[in-house]
């Protein structure tokens, strides 16, 4: 949305907007056993800081000092271990000398027995204490992983080995630093453009939009084919940051099987996670990818890799054997190939496909169809129904004062229609989202609070109609003005909250094309409700006014207005209110056919 007074409140989510992995407030337990950042790449050898303890001998009970120091540094996570078997729990407790910069941990049954970062603010040195258990092994190594960069790290740094008195060598040699686990395959350059030819007979496609051409800037696209018992897949988009796409058992995010190619600073890392929950995805250190390949030209990423069909004894792969549901999304990256939560819906596929059976030529849709219908009844009721409504009851009282459907005015029978139907679509529609999140949603911004207040009044005008005095009662004029605002601050409420929700990542209507078109049907109304005031007043000024009942003429303005306009007036307005109709109807065809098309 380009338009600055709108913008800003429709971007209001933007606040929540922020990465998707990576731990920059250092609760790390997940990592409590390997030590190993799950940062999709491998660790660096040839550490460039150093673990060190003013003491070399312990007895239990004693406690000792722990300092990790070097070049800058953002994270870091130390433990203390049996330097005879490094992959045994932590051992002992620690106690920080500045809660600034570090915090503690507990990792397994141990309380206190990690220290990890606070923040990724920049740092040099950390100091900490450890105290000695009761029953802590004879030889104790204290290992410590940092982080210099979102992907550059060392893990298990090695102190010297401290011991107690009298125990005998360590039976196992010193614990040079731990050679990292490989997660790098060997990669090769695209030299063009991926084409759809194929799709539908020699392999399975997902394009958005549908049929659209991988080669262009606009088209996401990914492939599948299989090939023996591994599956060729292919992947492009326009995308400066990351392209990734996950297997599902449901169309909710987590507990799936994901796939990530991620624009590093011109550089493509290709790697595999696994979604837990609606929680950060965690990327693998091992990978399961072979013949990996990419190229990023003309603000196009694309990457290519193959994967085995069945790989039973990696965790969170599922196999492609079966069927599921497909996600593709988009998104930024931040220096170092931190990702960034998606900015828009991820496509979704409607069903669930097995991508090694029987090749087809699908798309998706970026918006869950519930979402889709909330949308679509909330259009008809506020741009067509409850608009023609208003129109009708304001100018065509004189215009159908004789004329009776089901023994009332003709005016009022159309304008309460038109009114109830408003009230069932907008009741019908709020409930919708509660359906599809399970409950209130955090991440909608101001839309969801101005749409319960548009539905209690909604709930409000036909409760207040119901105690309608008679027409020359004195509480007339009162109810008459309450009935006319609270319906005003419904309307203006409502096209705010359109204004909202058109660009929320569940619906997300092209931009800026929804909002220039929903001002254009706020300009189409409020001109042919100008025009018809315009029309009545002329109307008015044409009655003959004498002077000696000058202030009773005044006062009749609508008797007046129907006399006065009974050879003109009424055709003239008949035929606004067609025209005004037909604009209607053709601003609803067009927001309900780009909501079809997401």
């Amino acid at each position: 949305m380009e338009l600055p007074s709108l913008a800003f409140a429709v971007w209001m989510f933007i606040s929540f907007y922020g990465p998707l992995y990576g731990y920059p407030n250092g609760k790390v337990r997940e990592v409590c056993e390997s030590m190993m950042p799950h940062h999709g790449s491998s660790p660096r050898s040839s550490p460039e800081h150093i673990i060190t303890v003013n003491r070399t001998e312990f007895k239990p009970g004693d406690k000792i000092e722990v300092n990790l120091s070097g070049p800058d540094f953002e994270g870091f996570f130390i433990q203390a271990r049996n330097a005879e078997k490094w992959d045994s729990p932590a051992v002992g407790s620690f106690v920080l000398a500045d809660q600034k910069i570090s915090q503690l941990l507990t990792c397994g049954h141990t309380k206190n027995s990690a220290v990890s970062h606070t923040s990724k603010a920049k740092k040099k040195f950390v100091k900490v204490y450890w105290i000695a258990p009761g029953d802590a092994p004879k030889h104790v190594q204290f290992l410590a992983t940092v982080v210099k960069k979102y992907r550059t790290f060392w893990v298990k740094i090695p102190s010297a080995i401290v011991s107690q008195p009298n125990a005998p060598s360590p039976t196992t040699p010193f614990h040079k630093t731990s050679e990292p686990v490989s997660t790098s395959h060997p990669i090769s350059y695209l030299t063009k453009p991926f084409n759809a030819s194929g799709c539908g007979n020699t392999k399975f496609c997902v394009r958005n939009p549908s049929s659209c051409d991988p080669e262009s800037a606009s088209c996401f696209f990914l492939s599948f084919q299989k090939e023996k018992t591994s599956v060729l897949i292919e992947m492009s988009g326009p995308s400066e940051g990351y392209l990734a796409f996950a297997f599902s058992h449901d169309q909710w995010m987590g507990d799936d099987d994901a796939y990530l190619c991620v624009n590093e600073d011109h550089h493509v890392s290709i790697s595999t996670a696994y979604l837990k929950e609606r929680s950060p995805p965690v990327l693998d250190s091992e990978t399961a990818l072979e013949d990996v390949s990419w190229r990023l030209a003309d603000g196009v990423l694309q990457c290519s890799f193959r994967r085995d069909i069945h790989l039973a004894a990696r965790k969170g792969r599922f196999n492609l054997d079966a069927s599921y549901y497909i996600f593709l999304a988009d998104g930024e990256a931040s220096e170092g190939g931190l990702i960034h939560k998606h900015h828009r819906q991820p496509l979704i596929t409607s069903g669930t496909y097995t991508i090694t059976g029987l090749p087809q030529d699908i798309g998706g849709s970026r918006s869950p169809q519930l979402i889709k219908a909330h949308g679509a009844l909330m259009f008809v009721a506020w741009v067509t129904t409850v608009s023609i409504g208003v129109i009708v009851a304001r100018f065509f009282k004189p215009v159908w004062s004789h004329s009776y459907l089901f023994g009332k005015e003709m005016w009022f029978q159309v304008h309460r229609m038109l009114m109830l139907t408003t009230v069932m679509l907008t009741s019908i529609s709020f409930v919708l989202p509660f359906i599809y999140r399970g409950g209130w949603s955090k991440q909608a911004g101001f839309h969801p609070y101005l749409g319960c207040t548009v539905m209690a009044l909604t709930i409000f005008q036909p409760l207040m109609a119901g105690f309608r005095p008679a027409p020359h009662a004195p509480r007339r004029q009162l109810f008459n003005w309450f009935h006319w605002s609270t319906g005003t601050t419904a309307r203006i409420l409502a096209v705010v909250t359109v204004f909202l929700g058109m660009d929320l990542p569940a619906l997300d209507l092209p931009d800026p094309w929804d909002t220039y078109t929903m001002f254009g049907f706020v300009a189409w109304h409020v001109g042919i409700d100008v025009l018809l005031e315009i029309h009545s007043y002329c109307l008015i000024r044409k009655v003959e006014v004498i002077e000696d009942d000058r202030i009773q003429i005044l006062q009749s303005l609508t008797s007046a207005e129907a006399e006065a306009s009974h050879h003109f007036g009424h055709l003239f307005k008949q035929i606004v209110l067609t025209i005004y109709v037909c604009g209607n109807i053709v601003f609803l065809i067009v927001f309900l056919v780009a909501i079809d098309q997401i």
